[in-house]
C-alpha cells in the first residue's frame, strides 16, 4: 500500500501537473471541471440556504421575499441596521479584503493568475448573505460567482496545479455558480467565457461545460428542474411590433448607460470612511423601503409579477427608477451587493411598463406586458454586462420560451449597441475596474501566453554545478549529456552555461588540465565563470507560472534565462528546468504554423 501511495505521489501527480502545463490537456481539465462544478454546486446550495432559511423563518407568511408584508417600522430599520452592521464589519477589514463579486474575480485573474484566498471566500459569504437578509437592494448571483471562483481556485492551489489550469478552474467556478443560481447551464458557460474570461477556446469550453452541468445537477437534486420564473407561453403577435421592440431597446440602452454611469460616479467617494459610506447607503434605503418595499432583497417575486402582468404601470415605473438609482448608488458607495439580479429586476419592470404603454396605444397589435417584461430582462442584462450572447442564453433558459429568441436577439443587440456606441459604455465590471485604476488585458497575445505554463516548454536537460570544479569532475558531469549547466554562486544560481561550451574547453585545454604527477597537491581547477562560453544571466520563476508571467519576469529582471523551481519541502526549492525567451517565441511560432 505504501509503494502505491509513493508511486501516485512521485510519478502520477507530477505527470498530471505536467500535462496541465500545456494547452492540450483536455482530459485532465475536463476531470477538474467536473469536480469543480460539484464543489461549486454544494457551496451555492449552502449559500442559498443561508439566505433563504432566515428569511423564510422571520418574514411574514414564511416566504423568503415577503419584505412587503413587514410593518413600516421594521421595513425602515432593517436595511439601515443591516447597513450599519455591514459597515462595522467592513471597517474592521483591510481595504483589500473588502473587494468582492465578479469585479474582484476579474482583478484576481488579470493581476494574480486567478489565485483567490479562503479568507476572501468566507468574507464574501458573510457579506453576500448579510446584504440580502437585511433587505438591501441586491442580488445573490455576483457573490455566488465569487464563491464558485474562489473554491475552484482553492482546489487548484491545493493540488499545486500550474497557473494556466487555475485560470481555467476559475472559469469553471464562475460558470457553475451562474448555473446553480439561475438553473441556466448554457448561460453559465457563456457568462464565464464572454464576461469573465473574455475568450473562447475549445480546451476552455469543455471543462467549463462539464462544471456548469455538474453544478446544475447538484442544485436540481434539491430545488428541482423548474426554471427560475414560471412564464406563460407568450409570443409576438405580429411583425408590426418590431418598431415598439426597438423603442424598448432604446429606452433600456439609455437606462443601462445611466445605471453604469451613476454607479461609477458614486465610486468617487471611496476615499471616505467605509462606515460613513455604508451609513449613507442605509439611509438612502429607508425611504425607498418604506414607499416601495418591492425593491428590497433579490425581488424575483416582483419580476414574476411583472411577467404575469399583475402590476400597474405607475408602480412598475416607480420601482424600476428607484431600483436603478438605489442599487447604483449603494453599490458605488461600497455596499457588497450583487449586480446581475438587480439588472434583471430593472429590465423586467421597464419592459413591463413599456408593454402596458404599448397595449394602451395599440391593443390589437402589441403583445402582453409579460412578453415585454421578458424582453426587458434580457436587454438590460445584455446591455449592462455588454454580453449579448450570455443575456440571450439566460433569457431563453430562464423563461424556457422559444418564442422569445427572435425578438430577444433584436432587443438585446440594439440595447447593447445604444449603450456602447452612443454613450460609450463598457461592461459594468470593466467600468468598475477602470474606476479603481485597474484594467483587464485581453489581447490575443496575452490570452495565448496565459494558456500555457512554463512547465510545458522548459528544458529539463540541466545539471546544477558549483562555479569551481576539477577537470575530472567536469568530465564526469558531462557524461549525463546535459544541455545546460546552472552555475551556483554564493547566493544561488548566477549563470546558465551551455554544456557544449564546457566540453569544448576541456577538449581544447586537455593538456593544461592534466594533473602534474610531480605536483599531486596542485589539481587544475575549471572556473565556469571565466572560461570562454555563451553564459546567460539567470532569474527564478515558479513552476506554476504561465508564459505571461515568464515574459514579465524577463522584462523586470533583465535576465537572459529563467530557472524553473518547484517547492519540494518547507524552505526548499528544487530547480527542475530552464526557460529562454527565444523558446517562448519559437513555441508560439510553431503553434501558429
Amino acid at each position: 500500500m505504501g509503494k502505491i501511495k509513493r508511486h501516485i505521489y512521485d510519478e502520477l501527480i507530477p505527470m498530471f501537473r505536467r500535462r496541465l502545463s500545456g494547452v492540450d490537456a483536455l482530459p485532465q481539465l475536463s476531470l477538474l471541471g467536473l469536480f469543480a462544478g460539484i464543489v461549486t454546486g454544494l457551496v451555492i446550495l449552502l449559500f442559498r440556504l443561508a439566505i433563504e432559511w432566515p428569511l423564510a423563518t422571520f418574514l411574514p407568511g414564511r416566504h423568503d421575499e415577503a419584505f412587503e408584508s413587514l410593518d413600516l417600522l421594521t421595513r425602515g430599520l432593517l436595511p439601515l441596521g443591516g447597513a450599519l452592521a455591514l459597515g462595522l464589519l467592513m471597517h474592521r477589514l483591510a481595504m483589500s479584503d473588502r473587494k468582492v463579486g465578479v469585479t474582484y474575480v476579474m482583478e484576481r485573474l488579470n493581476y494574480h493568475q486567478g489565485y483567490i484566498s479562503l479568507r476572501s471566500a468566507v468574507i464574501q459569504f458573510v457579506l453576500g448573505v448579510g446584504t440580502v437578509v437585511t433587505g438591501q437592494s441586491s442580488g445573490r448571483e455576483g457573490p455566488a460567482v465569487h464563491l464558485g471562483a474562489a473554491f475552484s481556485s482553492l482546489l487548484g492551489q491545493w493540488m499545486k496545479l500550474p497557473n494556466n489550469s487555475i485560470r481555467t478552474l476559475v472559469a469553471c467556478g464562475c460558470a457553475a455558480a451562474i448555473s446553480a443560481s439561475f438553473n441556466t447551464p448554457i448561460a453559465g458557460v457563456i457568462f464565464a467565457m464572454e464576461v469573465v474570461m473574455m475568450e473562447y477556446t475549445i480546451a476552455g469550453f469543455t471543462p467549463v461545460i462539464l462544471a456548469s452541468v455538474s453544478s446544475a445537477v447538484v442544485t436540481q437534486a434539491v430545488y428541482g428542474s423548474a426554471p427560475a420564473f414560471s412564464v406563460p407561453a407568450l409570443t409576438m403577435n405580429s411583425l408590426l411590433e418590431i418598431p415598439w421592440i426597438l423603442a424598448i431597446a432604446l429606452v433600456i440602452g439609455i437606462s443601462s448607460a445611466a445605471f453604469v454611469r451613476l454607479l461609477v460616479l458614486s465610486t468617487r467617494f471611496n476615499q471616505r470612511p467605509i462606515l460613513l459610506r455604508m451609513l449613507v447607503a442605509g439611509l438612502l434605503m429607508v425611504p425607498a423601503a418604506l414607499l416601495l418595499p418591492e425593491i428590497m432583497g433579490i425581488g424575483y417575486d416582483t419580476v414574476s409579477e411583472a411577467i404575469h402582468g399583475e402590476l400597474p404601470i405607475l408602480l412598475l415605473l416607480a420601482i424600476a427608477l428607484t431600483k436603478l438609482v438605489i442599487t447604483a448608488v449603494t453599490i458605488g458607495l461600497g455596499m457588497p451587493s450583487g449586480l446581475i439580479g438587480p439588472t434583471i429586476f430593472i429590465g423586467a419592470t421597464i419592459g413591463g411598463a413599456m408593454g402596458l404603454i404599448g397595449a394602451a396605444a395599440a391593443p390589437n397589435y402589441v403583445s402582453s406586458a409579460g412578453f415585454y417584461a421578458m424582453l426587458g430582462m434580457g436587454a438590460m442584462m445584455g446591455s449592462v454586462l455588454q454580453a449579448p450572447l450570455a443575456a440571450l442564453m439566460a433569457l431563453l433558459e430562464l423563461t424556457r420560451n422559444p418564442n422569445i429568441i427572435l425578438p430577444g436577439m433584436l432587443a438585446i443587440t440594439v440595447s447593447s449597441l445604444v449603450a456602447s456606441e452612443i454613450f460609450g459604455q463598457r461592461s459594468i465590471f470593466l467600468s468598475v475596474l477602470k474606476s479603481q485604476g485597474l484594467s483587464y488585458q485581453n489581447s490575443p497575445i496575452i490570452q495565448a501566453l496565459r494558456r500555457v505554463s512554463v512547465g510545458a516548454i522548459m528544458e529539463r536537460s540541466i545539471h546544477r554545478t558549483p562555479r569551481h570544479l576539477t577537470a575530472e569532475k567536469a568530465r564526469e558531469l558531462l557524461k549525463s549529456e546535459p544541455r545546460w549547466l546552472i552555475v551556483d554562486g554564493q547566493k544561488g544560481p548566477t549563470a546558465l552555461l551551455p554544456a557544449v561550451d564546457l566540453a569544448r574547453f576541456l577538449e581544447d585545454h586537455a593538456k593544461k588540465l592534466t594533473p602534474d604527477p610531480e605536483k599531486p597537491d596542485e589539481t587544475p581547477q575549471v572556473d565556469l565563470m571565466e572560461i570562454p562560453a555563451n553564459r546567460r544571466d539567470l532569474a527564478p520563476i515558479a513552476y506554476q507560472a504561465t508564459l505571461e508571467e515568464a515574459m514579465a519576469q524577463f522584462e523586470n529582471s533583465r535576465a537572459e534565462a529563467l530557472y524553473v523551481q518547484r517547492h519540494a519541502a518547507p524552505m526548499i526549492q528544487r530547480i527542475i528546468g530552464v526557460v529562454l525567451k527565444s523558446e517562448i517565441e519559437s513555441y508560439y511560432q510553431y503553434r501558429k504554423e
